[in-house]
């Protein structure tokens, strides 16, 4: 204070003008050294998180990372090396959970996020998105004995994996249709559908694509069924950093890979055998691809 103190008016506005005019230049250089598209460029190397429990969108299989999300995050890979013209560009893989997905796009620990995630609007403060590169929704795998509507849901215990759009998605079907029910919270997929098994929740609610896989591959010995419907419709994109510039270039590799069939290509590359690309996701793959 002593220091300003002996300065006159004109000075200090003077001082204050240059240290803006200095801001102000070194913001546009800090933001493009800081961009992600001069970081793996400068590097060689592009981080890729994903999620081992989230099949079969993100899951790991035989120590590798695997899925329909991983695959897209890898064709938008190979398109990255090509235009920034990299003899060689690695992936690396960063595994992440429902919990810390978004903070370690946040705080610059990945560069896309690979794996089931619905693009929000809330989420958008956070992070930005691709364009759509999946449409899903929520259903419910029960017992036999389990409910068969969202009404009968009242006084069972339900399971739903936590810091997902599906656990809101429960909590508001439930606080809108006054249903009291107990929400029982679990970390993993694995862990809703052994507490399924054992009887200790009636039903679990989860995204239908995920629970159709994993019923798949369960004993045929099994008595879970899945609900007929969806209760829910799930936009999935791709999420990254709020980064003008990298969103672009991942919207155009997506995009002319979806214009040329490619999203029916690497749905069958990562699905089972026997799943069928539904009309959603063929009309999906007709009109998400923007035009140049």
């Amino acid at each position: 204070m002593v220091g300003w103190g002996r300065l006159g008016v004109s000075a200090i506005l003077r001082r204050v003008g240059y240290a803006l005019l200095a801001v102000c230049a070194i913001g546009p250089a800090a933001a493009l050294a800081d961009s992600t598209l001069d970081r793996i460029k400068d590097s060689g190397e592009i981080r890729l998180a994903f999620r081992e429990d989230a099949s079969p969108f993100s899951y790991e299989l035989d120590g590798k990372p695997s899925g329909y999300s991983v695959n897209l995050c890898l064709e938008v890979a190979k398109r990255l090396q090509e235009d920034l013209n990299l003899p060689k560009l690695t992936a690396s893989f960063v595994k992440v959970t429902a919990e810390n997905r978004f903070d370690a796009i946040a705080q610059g620990e990945a560069d896309l996020l690979c794996e089931a995630t619905t693009a929000t609007l809330s989420r958008r403060e956070k992070v930005d998105f691709s364009i759509y590169t999946f449409v899903s929704g929520a259903s419910l795998v029960i017992r036999p004995d389990g409910p068969t509507s969202v009404d009968a849901l009242a006084g069972h215990k339900i399971g739903v994996l936590g810091g997902t759009t599906t656990q809101q998605s429960l909590d508001a079907t439930l606080r809108e249709g006054g249903i009291s029910a107990e929400v029982i919270v679990v970390k993993t997929h694995d862990e809703g559908f052994e507490r399924l098994e054992k009887g200790e929740i009636t039903a679990y609610f989860g995204d239908r694509t995920i629970l159709e896989d994993r019923l798949r591959r369960i004993p045929s010995g099994s008595e879970l069924l899945l609900a007929d419907n969806y209760l829910t419709i799930e936009p999935y994109a791709l999420a990254m950093p709020i980064d003008h510039e990298f969103r672009l270039a991942v919207d155009r590799t997506l995009s002319h890979l979806f214009r040329t069939g490619g999203l029916i290509k690497v749905f069958r590359q990562s699905f089972d055998p026997k799943a069928k690309p539904s009309d959603l996701i063929k009309m999906l793959s007709r009109v998400s691809g923007l035009p140049d």
